[in-house]
């Protein structure tokens, strides 16, 4: 029978499980931006304005070229949406935890890349996996969180410590100090990626797979001990 949880949250929801995959999203960017090209991969605001730029200087051969992270990142949004339901059925492991692990096997395999190799296949695989992991994670305990990139962490530690400042009320400055913290993991993991990237270069991506690991291990213990009768549970937020 089915183990039924009420006012806890699954483990691919915990609070320390974001603040890894955070890290790994920060480290990730560092990466991308030291050592595969100067670009960040983690999402595409930045690909869409230079492709409106080369469209409107006519350079249209150079607008295909940032169709491909573009694509890349619709391609892992779609495939996340649609892999769960049949992932989830297998009353094994969650989708959640198979992300994470094929995350751990991409940035495994980028680090045997030579330093000769396109950047692009760098890139475009990170594009992938972030994309995946930005629309798979999507709440820590409840709050709405994003762990590939910072925008909306800054906006809503804006949003809430503007209620403290007006109501006083100690659930907004917690609520602040908490997308702060995603913050400052991002912040630390791009440190650490590029002081990595100085002596390792391609090989600093296996900082990366070292936070996925835990982060792995963690879900499939998860999955296959501690809430092995919750499976069928769906995450909040989906």
């Amino acid at each position: 029978m089915q183990k039924k949880q009420t006012g806890n949250y699954l483990e691919c929801e915990k609070r320390r499980v974001f603040y890894l995959l955070m890290t790994s999203g920060g480290m990730l960017g560092g990466f991308t931006y030291s050592v595969r090209g100067n670009v960040f991969c983690n999402a595409q605001t930045g690909n869409i304005v230079l492709l409106g730029m080369a469209l409107g200087n006519g350079a249209f051969g150079k607008a295909a070229y940032y169709l491909i992270p573009i694509l890349a990142y619709l391609l892992g949004a779609v495939v996340s949406e649609i892999l769960p339901k049949f992932v989830n059925k297998n009353g094994f492991f969650r989708w959640d935890t198979l992300l994470v692990g094929f995350e751990l096997l991409v940035t495994i395999l980028l680090g045997f890349l030579p330093e000769s190799a396109p950047y692009q296949i760098s890139q475009i695989a990170i594009n992938f996996i972030c994309s995946m992991q930005y629309n798979t994670f999507r709440q820590a305990e409840g709050i709405p969180m994003a762990t590939t990139f910072c925008t909306n962490h800054i906006r809503q530690a804006g949003i809430y410590l503007a209620k403290w400042l007006q109501k006083k009320d100690g659930a907004s400055l917690l609520r602040c100090l908490q997308h702060e913290k995603m913050l400052l993991l991002f912040l630390a993991g791009a440190a650490v990626s590029a002081f990595l990237c100085r002596f390792f270069l391609g090989k600093a991506v296996w900082g990366v797979s070292l936070i996925l690991l835990l982060a792995f291990a963690d879900l499939l213990y998860a999955d296959l001990i501690k809430e092995k009768g919750l499976l069928n549970q769906i995450p909040k937020g989906h």
